[in-house]
């Protein structure tokens, strides 16, 4: 569900109409639902109330790291997983406390980790040997103790997007299944570490739980090795990865609650505290792209619909082939085939092609649906294209959360070496 409805021919988003903000910031723009993302974390946390101990739901702060969307998480009881020390430092300064941060990813720097253990995060999911070598070295030097787990990678195919599948044995994510008992003993072994926990995660948008089920099933059996082996395993991350509805013609993914009771059979006699690390779910069908259009010039089969959103500020279709459903803010009711294409000098720059859409024409607002993960937080500045605009509305009020890169700025963070500020002069 989200908050995205027509009124009198007028999409709004909750009580403002999506036109009245455009018209106000200008477009491109993201627009994001403080009442969809309070709804789906609330899903969430109920689709998880059977387990027999309070879990973490740590939102992962890559998929859309915005001061305000990490401040009304925080707000809703959410923790934050983490995978830089600038989404780390993020996430405390929207209210999150460090002991409901979770630290993820493959390259933590050793500064990363100090500044981690020194804010006191709830667990450092480490990914290989040598990281963890590494944090026993960081920890040692700051007179700290790092609580850990290893992120196992089970070698379980998600059935996802391979450029966000991350549970394979070819991917770069996690120690391998068979390699975790000795990463485990020589965890033990080191100084500085606690060895509280096991973390699983093996891709993003996940449309089927099979795949879920076959990794968590695996890690259960690893957390018995462990315990068998003199390991204390207080701790399961289970990562994230459920999917959310972008094509509309497609069966939805498992609901929250299919999953929750799924994780509440499979988990059953674990004896941990359970972590997951949903982002897409919590933020993806709370934000739209809104973009106007420049013109439609007429291709050799279908008209090119040029827009001024491009592939810098939604980077997803060109990268992933990723299907984002486009609508007309202001329908007119008629339908047609046709291209839809930004500015930028690619031909990558393509949003969808032979796509059955409402018909538009120049000046008219599209909205980009299901564009509240994954689409700032990558945005770039490809053609010297300022970075997006991003607002935020709650009921009938509405704010700028970040305001629109002015292109002096952009510039104006370039500098010129001595020898060509000297030829300026």
């Amino acid at each position: 569900m989200d908050h995205f409805q027509m009124r009198d021919g007028v999409m709004h988003v909750e009580d403002v109409p999506l036109p009245a903000i455009a018209a106000a910031v200008g477009t491109p723009l993201y627009v994001y639902s403080t009442a969809t993302m309070v709804r789906h974390a609330q899903v969430f946390s109920e689709a998880l109330n059977q387990l027999p101990q309070a879990p973490l739901i740590a939102f992962a702060v890559k998929a859309n790291p915005n001061a305000a969307v990490l401040a009304t998480l925080a707000a809703a009881g959410l923790g934050a997983d983490v995978v830089s020390g600038g989404e780390l430092l993020r996430a405390v300064n929207a209210g999150v406390s460090a002991d409901r941060i979770v630290f993820s990813g493959v390259g933590k720097t050793a500064d990363e980790m100090a500044l981690a253990l020194n804010h006191g995060i709830y667990q450092f999911n480490l990914e290989s040997e040598p990281e963890a070598e590494m944090l026993s070295a960081v920890a040692v030097s700051l007179g700290k103790v790092a609580p850990v787990a290893f992120r196992i990678n089970p070698d379980v195919d998600a059935g996802t997007h391979a450029k966000i599948s991350t549970g394979k044995s070819e991917n770069k994510f996690g120690v391998a299944y068979d390699r975790a008992q000795a990463a485990y003993a020589m965890a033990r072994d080191l100084p500085g570490l606690s060895v509280q926990g096991v973390a699983v995660h093996i891709g993003s948008q996940l449309t089927d739980l099979a795949p879920l089920e076959a990794a968590f099933g695996r890690i259960g059996g690893l957390i018995e090795s462990l315990r068998r082996a003199g390991h204390r395993i207080d701790v399961a991350d289970l990562g994230g990865g459920l999917g959310v509805p972008y094509d509309p013609a497609l069966p939805p993914p498992p609901l929250p609650a299919d999953y929750g009771a799924m994780v509440c059979r499979v988990t059953a006699g674990w004896q941990v505290r359970l972590v997951f690390e949903p982002g897409r779910l919590i933020v993806g069908n709370a934000g739209v792209l809104l973009t106007r259009v420049i013109r439609v010039k007429q291709g050799v089969n279908e008209p090119f619909v040029i827009v001024d959103a491009a592939m810098n500020d939604l980077m997803r279709p060109s990268l992933y082939d990723a299907w984002h459903d486009i609508r007309a803010v202001t329908p007119s009711g008629d339908r047609f085939t046709a291209n839809v294409v930004g500015p930028v000098c690619e031909s990558g720059d393509t949003f969808a092609m032979h796509r059955v859409m409402d018909e538009t024409g120049p000046g008219d607002l599209l909205a980009f649906m299901t564009a509240g993960a994954y689409g700032a937080t990558m945005a770039g500045t490809y053609n010297s294209r300022p970075l997006t605009p991003e607002v935020m509305v709650s009921g009938n009020d509405w704010s700028i959360v970040r305001a629109r890169q002015p292109i002096e700025a952009l510039i104006a963070a370039d500098s010129l070496p001595p020898w060509l500020a000297k030829e300026k002069l």
